[in-house]
């Protein structure tokens, strides 16, 4: 199956997106270290992969799940809200985790992305 960023992604998005993956956030390079190379329970991650109009901070194409990594500027913001109602539409999973909460509780963000990759999908 044919991985869904590239059916929709412009060019414009692809270079945005290598932008992206080369200025990581500290919160951003932490979470990569866990999650990349099949590290984490042997479900293969990508980063700041585009998805249609958007970037998405981190996909498991396999579970359909994407992880977002949030800041305090994405608290109750409706736009966030429109995108990942699009994603959903396109048969994703969002999974929103702040960056703090990868700070001050890592084993509390794992074991919800690990819970998020084995619900069953719909």
């Amino acid at each position: 199956m044919p991985e869904p960023c590239s059916i929709h992604s412009t060019p414009r998005t692809k270079t945005f997106a290598r932008r992206l993956r080369r200025a990581s956030t500290e919160a951003e390079k932490t979470l990569w270290g866990i999650l990349r190379d099949r590290r984490f329970v042997d479900h293969k991650f990508r980063r700041q992969v585009p998805i249609g109009p958007y970037i998405v901070d981190f996909v498991c194409f396999e579970a359909r799940l994407i992880v977002e990594l949030d800041g305090s500027q994405h608290a109750e913001n409706a736009r966030d809200r429109l995108r990942d109602d699009w994603l959903a539409r396109d048969g994703y999973r969002v999974l929103r985790v702040w960056k703090n909460d990868l700070t001050d509780n890592r084993d509390g963000v794992l074991t919800a992305i690990w819970h998020a990759l084995e619900e069953p999908r719909t």
